[in-house]
């Protein structure tokens, strides 16, 4: 990777314009090893993840994220799913309902920064049906489809990013001492 993470923190940015230039199988596994090393409650580990390359699965995928096309014309989507009953297992309720989701996020982040490590875009979608994921995955019913992450190299050299509005300090920081 040629980024430090304060630059790759910095510089990420949601990428929905790709190349059709694949994607090397070498760094798919990498961006994915970067997300299973992300922090889970108890170590319980609650993701599975599913890379997708054929194109007719990725146009499903497109189809259950209400006609988003740049996941079809992604060169690769990997979709993170939460299981939450490994969760559940120790946490219960609290396992399930929340701590699946808020691990299987971290293991987005994880791999959202070691795609801009790797000078690749890519965008975390959220809004898709998830029976129509699941379905298209044959996921058995217990498991969530969480999120889809396309990935490519971007169509376009980003411009670099302009300053996004962010919420003064004092509105969103509480410091205790």
């Amino acid at each position: 990777m040629t980024k430090d993470l304060f630059e790759a923190i910095r510089e990420r940015r949601s990428e929905r314009h790709f190349k059709s230039d694949p994607v090397h199988d070498d760094i798919v596994r990498r961006i994915v090893e970067c997300g299973l090393k992300a922090p889970s409650a108890g170590n319980m580990q609650p993701w599975q993840v599913v890379v997708v390359k054929r194109p007719e699965l990725k146009a499903s995928l497109s189809k259950a994220a209400f006609g988003q096309k740049f996941v079809e014309d992604a060169p690769v989507v990997i979709v993170v799913i939460a299981d939450p009953g490994r969760s559940a297992s120790k946490y219960g309720n609290r396992g399930s309902e929340l701590y699946s989701i808020q691990d299987t996020a971290a293991c987005v982040q994880n791999m959202l920064l070691a795609v801009v490590g790797f000078g690749l875009g890519a965008c975390w979608v959220g809004a898709f049906d998830e029976d129509a994921a699941g379905q298209a995955l044959e996921l058995p019913g217990h498991l969530r489809p969480v999120a889809m992450i396309p990935i490519g190299y971007p169509k376009e050299r980003p411009m670099p990013r302009r300053p996004r509005p962010e919420r003064p300090w004092d509105e969103v920081v509480t410091i205790i001492d």
